[in-house]
C-alpha cells in the first residue's frame, strides 16, 4: 500500500478522487524556502519522503512564485492581504515537487503551471480574506475553493495548484492506478 507522507487534505482527496488505497503519516522535517523553485520543491518531497516509513511512499511539495519570490503560508491576515495584493493582475508560478520512494529506489519529478490573477479590488480582498480559506495555503490562495474567483486564467496541470501534480505523478508511477 502506498503511503502518504504528506499533512496535505487537497493531496488525500486527489489520490481518493483517482481511486489509489493509501494511508497518511505525517512527516516532521524542516523544509527549504530559498533557492531554485523547481530544486527546492524537489527538495522538500525528497526530505519528507526520507522521513516516513513504508516501503512505497510518495511525498509532494508545492511554492508560489512571483519574480523570484517564494509566497509560501501566510503566517496572518495582514501577511495574506499583503500576498494576494502582490499577485494582483499578474502571472504567478506554482511549481509543485514529487518525490516516490520504492524500496531503496527513489524517483522525483517536478511540474510548473502559470496562474493568472484577475486584478483584485480592496473588497474582493477583504472577501477572500474574510473566508479564512487563505490559511496553511501556499501563496494564501486555495483554487479548488472561494479562491477560484480570484484566478483568471492557468496554463498547465490545475491540479499541480491544488498541491499534486496528477500527470507527473502518472508518469513517475502508472501502477498506482492500476
Amino acid at each position: 500500500m502506498l503511503t502518504l507522507a504528506s499533512a496535505s487534505p487537497q493531496r488525500r482527496a486527489i489520490l481518493a478522487q483517482l481511486g489509489v488505497e493509501f494511508e497518511v503519516v505525517v512527516p516532521q522535517v524542516e523544509e527549504l524556502t530559498d533557492g531554485d523553485p523547481r530544486s527546492t520543491v524537489v527538495e522538500n518531497a525528497v526530505r519528507k519522503a526520507r522521513a516516513v516509513q513504508g516501503e512505497l511512499v510518495l511525498a509532494a511539495d508545492t511554492e508560489v512564485v512571483l519574480d523570484g519570490r517564494v509566497f509560501g503560508k501566510a503566517a496572518s491576515e495582514e501577511e495574506a492581504e499583503l500576498f494576494l495584493r502582490r499577485l494582483s493582475g499578474r502571472t504567478h508560478e506554482v511549481w509543485g515537487g514529487l518525490a516516490l520512494r520504492n524500496g531503496g529506489n527513489e524517483r522525483t519529478a517536478s511540474a510548473v503551471t502559470r496562474v493568472r490573477f484577475r486584478r483584485l479590488e480592496a473588497a474582493d480582498l477583504a472577501w477572500y480574506i474574510g473566508t479564512g480559506e487563505w490559511r496553511d495555503r501556499a501563496g494564501a490562495y486555495a483554487i479548488q475553493g472561494r479562491g477560484a474567483a480570484l484566478v483568471e486564467e492557468i496554463e498547465g496541470d490545475f491540479w499541480n495548484v491544488v498541491g499534486l501534480p496528477v500527470a507527473e505523478l502518472v508518469r513517475l508511477a502508472p501502477d498506482l492506478l492500476a
